[in-house]
């Protein structure tokens, strides 16, 4: 399907809608809730309307109610999973720059050839990072990243769900702060909201290392005129720690908390070089946290002490940074990292369970993109956003435990159909909103002229 024959079809789909509702439920399946008491029903049924579920239980014994019923005889149901740090048209440097600490590989590597980049770079890039996603499980992202007008319409014609903000990074003139602000300001006003409800949005100075002090605190201002919560890179680095220390003489959490930024709702990616007393400080303001194990490993920027943040109480979710630095946005690579790096880095077994990582993937992530009312659990009243797994297949068989399945042995390939607000947007591991191959063509096209 071409984009505009996409478009055509959702205008006529939204007409039908809006005549007549329909209601549909798919029967069969294992439905892994992950609500409160993170109830599995084997054998159950899940139904929607509209965008909103209306039952999720066993398979109800009168299912002419319904005007469309779907089997689901040996697949799994889960919450769609929610990806809480990223940096989508990045994906056009998959590749580009590997095993490099941070400082040098953004210096050196990523910032010259993100300052090449233009509006059509960013939307290429986002689209091919949102097939990535969508075929893989993902549907809800956080972004962070510039030319955010074409991130907001991609999100849009691909009917995935955008947590969204323009990032700053002050390091040049007063000028350039200005006019950064400005944006990432517009943006977040204008994009609030839009998608039918599916983008929301968020302000986001880059980071203490790359904003001075009175520049984070502009941005404070701003989200609190906007009523938005705010995200930043904290701690990410032992390097970083030590410069803000330097400059400031704080370490970044009592850094950012004098300048205020913990007065608003805050989401920080990293957090990997914290200790206790910090994170009693980040619990006391609760600060959320996205945890990004595979491309913190992968810069060698540490492990951080996640199994001690949960003991706290903190909300910790799962991202995975940009696939520059990942190299993929598939979330149950995340999710199996985080069960099991922090086994090994703890030497305990029981540092990180299965169902705990399932939990940081869906129910908590959307705890820490300020949506859980609406989405990361399966129960009536929440948007229909899930994703269907194959699990009659050799490397998932016996199923003797299905939360076990899904984080050590399962991945994004296993995924099979995707729906976000009811609607379907991938088919037996087909992207139904995005031209694929076109993506692929485009995308490479736009880095081969810059590289």
């Amino acid at each position: 399907m071409t984009w505009s024959e996409y478009l055509c079809f959702n205008e006529h789909e939204k007409i039908a809608r809006e005549r007549v509702k329909i209601k549909t439920i798919i029967t069969g399946a294992t439905i892994v809730t992950m609500d409160e008491q993170n109830n599995v029903i084997p054998d159950g049924a899940i139904a929607f309307e509209d965008d909103r579920l209306t039952y999720v239980g066993a398979i109800p014994e009168e299912l002419n109610q319904y005007d469309r019923v779907i089997s689901a005889g040996g697949k799994v149901i889960l919450p769609g999973l929610i990806n809480t740090h990223g940096h989508a048209a990045m994906s056009l440097l998959r590749g580009f720059a590997d095993d490099l600490p941070l400082k040098e590989w953004l210096e050196t590597k990523m910032w010259p050839m993100e300052a090449r980049f233009s509006n059509e770079h960013v939307k290429w890039g986002t689209y091919l990072a949102i097939v990535e996603m969508l075929k893989t499980g993902t549907t809800c992202f956080v972004d962070m990243y510039d030319h955010m007008d074409e991130v907001g319409q991609a999100v849009e014609i691909s009917g995935i769900r955008g947590v969204l903000c323009r990032g700053a990074i002050g390091l040049g003139s007063q000028e350039e702060q200005k006019q950064k602000l400005e944006e990432a300001a517009t943006f977040a006003r204008n994009w609030h909201g839009a998608a039918d409800g599916r983008i929301t949005t968020m302000m986001a100075p880059h980071s203490p290392y790359t904003c001075p002090p009175a520049y984070i605190a502009r941005f404070v201002d701003r989200a609190e005129a906007l009523d938005l919560p705010i995200h930043i890179h904290m701690s990410e680095t032992k390097r970083e720690v030590e410069q803000n220390v330097r400059d400031y003489g704080q370490r970044p959490v009592a850094h950012l908390e004098q300048i205020g930024v913990f007065n608003r709702p805050t989401l920080v990616a990293h957090a990997v070089h914290v200790n206790d007393e910090e994170m009693d400080v980040l619990k006391n303001y609760d600060v959320k946290i996205s945890h990004n194990p595979g491309s913190n490993l992968k810069l060698g920027s540490g492990i951080a002490p996640v199994s001690r943040m949960l003991q706290k109480g903190l909300d910790v979710s799962l991202g995975t940074d940009s696939a520059a630095s990942n190299n993929n946005l598939d979330m149950f690579e995340e999710m199996r990292l985080a069960a099991l790096i922090h086994k090994g880095a703890e030497q305990d077994p029981l540092a990180i369970p299965a169902q705990t990582a399932l939990n940081m993937g869906t129910r908590i992530g959307a705890k820490t993109v300020f949506l859980s009312d609406s989405i990361g659990s399966l129960e009536p009243g929440k948007k229909a956003d899930f994703i269907i797994l194959d699990f009659e297949q050799s490397h998932l068989q016996p199923a003797f435990d299905v939360i076990s399945h899904v984080v050590y042995a399962a991945s994004g390939k296993d995924v099979r159909d995707v729906y976000i607000d009811g609607k379907q947007v991938v088919s037996h591991g087909v992207c139904l909103t995005v031209d694929e191959e076109r993506v692929m063509y485009e995308a490479n096209r736009v880095i081969r002229e810059i590289m």
